[in-house]
């Protein structure tokens, strides 16, 4: 159920990736949409203001006075036509705005007088600019910009008007320029193909997103495994050797009580006495590791590893100081603490029991972690081949791998940026010391 819900947070994490990364590009390719239209006619916009201030206002109000096609009419009109060409634009125009609804066109750049062109723009026909434009230009004396404007007669294009004033400045007409939807999107079109490396660098950076995502779920899932393993065939072993460590004791209890049933059965009530005072003593003196370690996965490792000491007849000596070891975690600290305990006892238990002996140190100031470990046994050569993976000193025994434990410890202290060393002092007795550094 856990790794069910993992993987679908997992399957989310990526699907809201893919849609918001999408979603940029798709922003993105509007943005630049808008940005080409508003680009377009601000452009035209400026060119509409330029070609109402260069006219030859002289010879248009001469043509307001009549409205008729007189000469004043067809210098105008090959005015406009000449800026149309430039520009590339469909119409370039003059209209009335006279009501804040409908507008009239008055001189369309167009064909010169003589031309095959067909003359069919006449005089005062209504105009196609939209009422709200008309509005703005007949109120507030501005210019102006349509959306795209689709007439079944002239096409689908978008208009900008800008005012045509007299030497006074007051407005005496608009001008008006029309550019065809084509050209607007030919120009589009050039700019997302020049944006377009834009686009397939956001294209490759989703790919390249999910792919190191889903390498990196992988990685991790590995890596919680091989730790989930590792940690469970610790706690097996821990498990095992406090089990043993438990019927070892409830066989010693089995025979002690034959003992003492078999003098009392006899009648030797006094010696059956002296017995059980005996083994009061031992019990006595059997040690229970003080409460308030921390974290309480060391405290069971260090009882355990203590019992099984016990079960060897080994005397084991633990310190551990009041701080927390948190900057570690517990999982580290067993690997550490319980491959170095166990060769210490595998040593220590070559030695006659009255020999036996390990020490257990554990300290935590303000900057390092301490843990030294010292025992009884036979020395060891103190060069680097002691960590490599598959050294050993012991025998070989079936179904046993040898060589693990001093590798594994490397491994990790060296994760935490620690130092690991071991060495012999005399020929029999062994420390090995790990330190690392508090970040």
């Amino acid at each position: 159920m856990k790794k069910s819900r993992i993987k679908l947070v997992l399957i989310l994490s990526a699907a809201l990736l893919l849609f918001f990364t999408s979603l940029n590009i798709y922003t993105s390719y509007k943005k630049i949409i808008g940005t080409v239209e508003e680009s377009i006619a601000n452009q035209t916009l400026e060119a509409a203001k330029s070609i109402a201030a260069e006219m030859d206002i002289i010879a248009y109000k001469q043509f307001l006075v009549s409205q008729s096609k007189n000469e004043y009419y067809w210098e105008i009109r090959d005015y406009l036509n000449d800026a149309r060409e430039k520009l590339g634009a469909l119409y370039v125009y003059t209209f009335n705005v006279d009501n804040p609804v409908v507008s009239t066109t008055l001189i369309v750049g167009h064909p010169p007088k003589g031309s095959l062109a067909r003359d069919d723009f006449p005089i005062g026909e209504i105009c196609t600019v939209p009422e709200e434009q008309v509005s703005i230009a007949y109120h507030k004396k501005t210019t102006f910009v349509t959306d795209i404007i689709k007439d079944p007669k002239y096409g689908t294009y978008l208009t900008v008007g800008a005012p045509i004033k007299n030497e006074e400045g007051d407005v005496i007409s608009y001008l008006g320029i029309d550019i065809s939807v084509n050209t607007v999107n030919d120009i589009k079109g050039q700019v997302l193909k020049n944006n377009l490396s834009l686009f397939i660098f956001n294209g490759v950076f989703i790919i390249v997103v999910i792919a190191s995502f889903l390498l990196m779920q992988r990685w991790y899932q590995k890596e919680v495994q091989k730790e989930v393993g590792y940690t469970e065939d610790t706690y097996q072993a821990e498990i095992k050797t406090l089990i043993a460590s438990v019927s070892s004791l409830r066989h010693d209890f089995t025979n002690h009580i034959q003992v003492v049933h078999g003098l009392l059965q006899i009648g030797e009530a006094q010696q059956a006495q002296e017995y059980l005072a005996a083994l009061d003593k031992e019990v006595q003196s059997i040690e229970v590791i003080k409460l308030g370690i921390d974290p309480p996965g060391l405290l069971i490792l260090l009882q355990t590893k203590k019992l099984a000491a016990q079960n060897h007849s080994i005397d084991m000596d633990i310190s551990v100081s009041a701080t927390s070891f948190a900057a570690i975690k517990t999982t580290d600290l067993i690997k550490i603490l319980s491959n170095l305990i166990d060769n210490a006892i595998d040593a220590a238990t070559e030695l006659p029991e009255a020999e036996r002996r390990i020490k257990i140190y554990c300290e935590a100031d303000e900057e390092r972690y301490l843990f030294k470990i010292t025992n009884t046994g036979p020395a060891i050569k103190g060069d680097a081949s002691i960590f490599n993976k598959g050294f050993t000193t012991k025998k070989a025994e079936e179904g046993r791998v040898r060589g693990q434990g001093l590798f594994i410890v490397k491994e990790v202290v060296e994760k935490y940026e620690g130092k690991v060393s071991i060495y012999s002092t005399g020929e029999f007795e062994t420390t090995a010391i790990v330190e690392i550094p508090i970040k």
